[in-house]
């Protein structure tokens, strides 16, 4: 363990920071020509004296360097930092010096030096530039304490071993992969302190120091702590306070220390190490694989296509090459406009992309996102192609563009005048703008372009051409701006009434792509707005994606049942999504999460749909122009039945018959279509009619493909109609006979049994029954009687039928209405008088039949009030008369909804009389309910109960005694 002094001299060497030597240890410095003279002076003196060994001692003292403030260290002193030596160093032996090749001041001199015992200076210190170099200065050696506590040398131990075979296990990971500097070099300083080479030669240095650990002397254990130190200490401070510790406990607990979190930390490092390369090598596994797999396929395609060369190329053969497609995608991105928002994000996106490996998963997410982007149609990039495909959409600008249109929607839909007008008045301002937008087109680009008779209406001189040479500079794309704003229509009605299906027809006379939007049930404001790129499998919303499908920035979207979609929830708010959609001002810049660019919706005809307008909120509502489609009369269910259901069925069931000279195998007489229509479907559309009409066909459909192919056409005389029977003179019993021609009598044994029956009106008018008008469920009218008889009771009003809330304050209104005018009317001798309680106390029970069905809405309250005054009175209301409409409690009628449905049910029923209130005079139009049912019934229109009850019980009524119309006392 060295020399057993207490005190002595020898020239101190000043190691350069942040060297720092420990006993036991070697390092190699680098000296100045100036510092290297006298050392090797003192080698060569002392090799002189041939009867000692050369064994020269110095004092390697660390330098402290005293950083300034905001002073970074790198690790190596700078000549104008100021330096102290330590206190305390370690005696060196010199082992050998290596003179620079060519004897020059710059170069340096390499001294190697192997520690041997601490040692302290004896104040003074002296300084780092005292001359001459290498001047003596005394010294102590600290003493070396025994015995110390074996609790810290057993601790130490294990610590240490613990220590080195971890530091063994990485030296040996590290050389099966990439070899690190930090552990090569620890390594070879380990070797050279066990007496081996640099290189190792394949030994395990690690192993040899932890076997002398284990195997060492208690004695030796605290100078093993100054060489393992020197090898894993990594810290300067950390050695100089190793270096400082004189006593031998101090140190080892210190040791123990540095040791355990060195330890720590090799441990963690080695995990993450680990899982870095274990994700890299299944990476590179993965890459590998994949490009055999696709190497393999290749091959295997050239095979198929070489053995069947003459067999048809599918768009499924080959392998998409990666150069191709992104090739394909950087042409995309060039036919955008420059400068456009679009264009910027896909640049951007684009050059991401290639920057990625085709292997990483982010490569797959930002390549779909650009096939999104550089699909859509966006306004720019249309136009062009727009220009050259002519005959893709209509020409906006041809005189005959509503009379095409107009003749498209008549062909393909029967009455719906209201809707087509609009639709009308919409293409009239879409051609209007085109003529404009063209007129002004050929201003700005000059007369030169014009046509010649452009060119005499604007009355301008054409401009000369330039010379050759000359060069004019180039414009920037322009961006069209759209100014066509599509309106938003709102078409609202029964089901089955045409609302999807005419927007199809418009999108066919404008030979537009027609596109169509489900919303029923949609509760995520993604499938509107699209998910945002964060989110795994995201995609963009349904209007994107119709867009997309489209392929043209001007279609027409269907938005189906838009009454149907969900409010606010955890996932977002779909309505309050539409109203970006939805709004002319604000749809031109639309925000998709996902595109994360503004789309212009403005040239998108948007046509909703809906069944009622209760469930839609009020700012969506506001956005649209709300069009209403009304039930059919029957004669317009007879029409559509004959042009367009019957042939439609014909053509799906195989009965359609092209050769105008054959005739027919299906024909369905009227009186058989107005049957099927009365009383096997009870709705406001055609829906059900078609289905039924669908069985019929179906039916005829078995029939003729049982009939003899042989077979004659006969006329039956008796039922007006031709029979298909056998060649043979002798028609057999069991042979087929078959009949194009479907009357009325061959329902019941195809459809079965009627459903519906007609209306339940009694043919004699009876004291206290009034008939009443209702829009059923499905949208269809019909007439309800009002029934109220008197009982004995309380003076009480009872009610039932299952009728709502609103339905039964309509009957207390009514009958309150009676009570105050029971004088005037005649029902009380004395004003003031209840009519319940006088002569006798009585009970009027009020019933609305078909008690399975719940009824609600205020349109009940004439039919009520006239129903009390005829129960009270005596008086009797012809059973021809219905009526509808809501009272106030001072006697006024006001308009209820639905007149339409209404007119046409009374009508279906046979009333001939209808009183409705004077303000839904407007709704009673023969467009709308039809010539027919205009000039077969009467419309009275009444403002008050009074005008209704004269209309109903005469004209001899008097409403007040003595010819006195009383107003109501409340």
């Amino acid at each position: 363990m060295g020399p057993t002094l207490s005190s002595g001299s020898l020239p101190i060497l000043a190691l350069p920071h942040p060297h720092v030597l420990l006993p036991g240890s070697r390092i190699s410095i680098s000296v100045s020509r100036q510092l290297a003279q006298p050392l090797i002076k003192l080698l060569t003196d002392a090799a002189d004296d041939t009867l000692n060994e050369v064994n020269v001692l110095v004092g390697a003292v660390p330098l402290f360097v005293e950083k300034k403030p905001g002073e970074v260290e790198d690790g190596q002193s700078t000549g104008n930092a100021a330096t102290k030596l330590c206190e305390w160093g370690c005696s060196a032996r010199v082992i050998r010096i290596v003179r620079p090749p060519t004897l020059q001041a710059s170069q340096m001199h390499i001294v190697t030096l192997q520690g041997v015992q601490r040692i302290q200076l004896t104040p003074p210190i002296p300084t780092p530039l005292s001359n001459p170099p290498l001047r003596p200065h005394s010294i102590t050696y600290p003493p070396t304490p025994f015995p110390l506590n074996q609790q810290t040398l057993d601790l130490f131990r294990a610590t240490t071993v613990k220590l080195l075979q971890r530091l063994s296990v990485d030296d040996a990971e590290t050389r099966k992969t990439e070899g690190k500097d930090d552990l090569n070099s620890q390594r070879s300083l380990a070797s050279l302190l066990l007496g081996g080479s640099a290189g190792g030669n394949g030994i395990d240095p690690w192993g040899k120091l932890s076997k002398l650990v284990n195997e060492a002397d208690d004695e030796r254990l605290p100078w093993i702590s100054d060489q393992v130190m020197s090898l894993v200490g990594r810290d300067f401070d950390e050695k100089i306070e190793h270096l400082t510790l004189a006593d031998c406990e101090a140190r080892l607990r210190f040791a123990i220390n540095v040791f355990t979190r060195q330890l720590s930390i090799a441990e963690v490092t080695s995990s993450v190490s680990k899982s870095i390369e274990e994700n890299l090598s299944k990476q590179q596994k993965e890459f590998f694989l994949r490009q055999q797999k696709a190497a393999i396929d290749r091959e295997l395609a050239n095979l198929r296509n070489t053995g069947s060369s003459t067999g048809p190329k599918s768009e499924l053969d080959g392998e998409p090459d990666e150069a191709n497609e992104l090739a394909d995608l950087k042409a995309k991105i060039e036919l955008l406009v420059p400068g456009s928002e679009e264009r910027t994000m896909a640049v951007r996106e684009f050059k991401r992309l290639k920057r990625i490996q085709s292997s990483s998963v982010e490569h797959g997410v930002i390549r779909t996102y650009l096939e999104w982007l550089t699909s859509l149609p966006w306004p720019q990039t249309s136009d062009s192609h727009t220009a050259s495909s002519p005959s893709s959409s209509a020409d906006m600008t041809d005189r005959a563009l509503l009379t095409r249109a107009r003749d498209q929607l008549d062909s393909d839909h029967y009455g719906m005048d209201k809707v087509k007008r609009r639709l009308i008045e919409y293409l009239a301002v879409v051609r209007l703008k085109a003529i404009e937008a063209k007129k002004a087109e050929m201003i700005s680009s000059g007369p030169a372009s014009a046509p010649a008779e452009t060119k005499a209406t604007l009355g301008k001189e054409p401009k000369s051409p330039k010379p050759e040479g000359s060069s004019a500079p180039p414009k920037a794309p322009s961006v069209k701006v759209s100014t066509n704003k599509g309106p938003i229509l709102l078409l609202y009605g029964p089901p089955g009434v045409g609302k999807t299906s005419i927007a199809q027809s418009l999108a066919e006379a404008l030979n537009l792509p027609f596109q169509r939007i489900s919303l029923g049930g949609v509760r995520d404001e993604a499938e509107i707005r699209g998910h945002r790129r964060t989110y795994v499998a995201s995609g963009p919303g349904n209007i994107v994606q119709a867009l997309r499908k489209a392929g043209r920035p001007d279609p027409v979207i269907l938005l189906d049942e838009i009454d149907k979609v969900g409010h606010a929830s955890n996932h977002g708010d779909p309505a309050a999504a539409l109203l970006e959609v939805l709004d002319p001002e604000q749809n031109c810049t639309f925000s998709d999460h996902y595109i994360n660019v503004p789309i212009d919706l403005s040239q998108v005809l948007f046509i909703a749909t809906a069944n009622t307008l209760d469930t839609i909120s009020a700012p969506l509502l506001d956005r649209c122009e709300a069009l209403r489609l009304s039930g059919y009369t029957q004669s317009e269910k007879l029409k559509i039945a004959k042009r367009y259901l019957i042939p439609k069925q014909l053509r799906a069931n195989g009965l359609q018959v092209e050769d105008a000279s054959v005739s027919s195998r299906c024909e369905v007489t009227d009186d058989a279509v107005k049957a099927v229509i009365g009383s096997y479907t009870r709705e406001a559309g055609v829906r059900g009619l078609e289905r039924q009409l669908g069985a019929v066909v179906r039916f005829k459909a078995v029939e003729w493909s049982e009939a003899d192919r042989t077979a004659t056409t006969v006329t039956d005389a008796s039922r007006d109609r031709s029979l298909v029977v056998s060649s043979s003179s002798v028609l057999d019993a069991s042979s087929p006979v078959y009949s194009p021609v479907v009357v009325e009598e061959d329902l019941e044994a195809i459809l079965g049994p009627a459903i519906f029956e007609g209306e339940e009106r009694n043919p004699e008018a009876k004291k206290g029954v009034v008939y009443g008008l209702v829009v059923m469920g499905e949208g269809e009218g019909g007439i309800l009687p009002v029934e109220t008889a008197i009982l004995p009771g309380t003076g009480h009003l009872k009610l039932s039928g299952s009728l709502g809330d609103v339905i039964r304050e309509s009957g207390e209104l009514a009958l309150s209405w009676v009570k105050a005018n029971a004088y005037a009317l005649g029902i009380t001798p004395t004003a003031g008088t209840d009519p319940l309680k006088h002569p006798s106390l009585i009970d009027i029970h009020l019933h609305l039949p078909a008690g399975a069905q719940k009824k609600d809405g205020p349109s009940a309250g004439v039919a009520m009030a006239v129903a009390f005054v005829s129960l009270l009175t005596g008086l009797t209301v012809p059973s021809t008369t219905a009526m509808t409409g809501e009272i106030t409690l001072r006697g006024n009628v006001t308009p209820v909804g639905g007149v339409k449905e209404k007119v046409l049910g009374a009508h279906r029923a046979g009333i001939s009389t209808i009183v409705l209130p004077e303000r839904n005079r407007r709704d009673v139009d023969v467009k709308d309910v039809g010539k027919e049912v205009m000039t077969s019934m009467n419309f009275v229109f009444v403002r008050t109960i009074e005008e209704a009850l004269r209309e109903v019980f005469g004209k001899h009524f008097i409403l007040g005694r003595g010819g006195v119309i009383v107003e109501s006392r409340l």
